[in-house]
């Protein structure tokens, strides 16, 4: 495990079926696993899991140090009553596999104490469940308004302790009041909102191409991605870090870890 408990892993993709990257994981020895509810592509999603598979898959993370995170359905929005079921579904997949985060996407056309109080619900279940949930920013996500969601959040009782926000720094590069300047991104978030998982991947501002680090900005220069790791540092992260992309060859993953460890093993 690398230092203050953070752990590496991959995530499935919706190019192929789920038990790749999972078994690559496995037998790479990450300690780390997202698992991406995003069927109808290719990919996995949670109705692949019944019950037997899902008491197997705890016995196989327990075994190999493995922790799990699940990423609900990018469009579940949890103002909706179908998004609400969607991470629901996700929630209840997250205990019975003791995933660490059920991530699900911010969704910043909804104004923050709305879209923040139709959380509580799905708060409940997470702490029945035994988990904590992560709100991830999007490329149209602004700092602003995760500050605003989260200092909502922060009167609400039943988010204590429960909730975080997973920082996608290939995200925050593409946002357009930050672009190619994921730095300024978090430098803009305050301390109130607490980064406890971290979605990683890097792009030339331009798209969402999901590049592994170091072959996009950071193969050039790597000052960015240092001085994030040294921020992530100073807000006491200790979440799990998910590549996320499945390169070919598969094997780039394995380098990019070691890299990004190395990186977080400094200073």
């Amino acid at each position: 495990m690398n230092p203050a408990g953070v752990r590496i892993g991959n995530q499935t993709s919706c190019h192929v079926p789920g038990r790749l990257p999972y078994e690559f994981a496995v037998s790479h020895g990450f300690d780390a696993f997202e698992w991406f509810s995003d069927k109808g592509r290719a990919g996995w999603c949670e109705d692949d899991a019944p019950r037997a598979v899902r008491a197997q898959l705890l016995r196989v993370a327990k075994d190999n140090g493995i922790l799990f995170s699940l990423h609900a359905p990018c469009n579940a929005d949890p103002t909706t009553q179908a998004g609400t079921e969607a991470i629901l579904k996700s929630i209840r997949f997250g205990g019975d596999v003791e995933v660490g985060v059920v991530n699900l996407h911010l969704f910043p056309e909804h104004e923050a104490r709305p879209f923040a109080e139709s959380l509580g619900p799905l708060l409940e279940a997470a702490r029945s469940a035994g988990v904590r949930l992560s709100l991830e920013n999007t490329p149209q996500t602004s700092p602003e308004h995760i500050n605003a969601v989260f200092g909502v959040l922060s009167g609400m009782a039943e988010a204590t302790g429960r909730i975080g926000m997973c920082f996608d720094s290939g995200h925050a590069n593409l946002f357009a009041g930050t672009r190619n300047d994921f730095l300024r991104f978090i430098d803009l978030l305050g301390y109130h909102v607490p980064i406890i998982h971290w979605h990683v991947h890097e792009n030339w501002g331009d798209r969402d191409s999901h590049l592994p680090l170091f072959t996009g900005p950071s193969a050039r220069e790597d000052l960015g991605l240092r001085g994030l790791v040294r921020r992530l540092k100073e807000r006491g992260f200790a979440g799990s870090v998910v590549l996320e992309q499945w390169p070919q060859p598969p094997h780039i993953l394995v380098g990019t870890r070691r890299r990004l460890r190395q990186l977080l093993t400094e200073g």
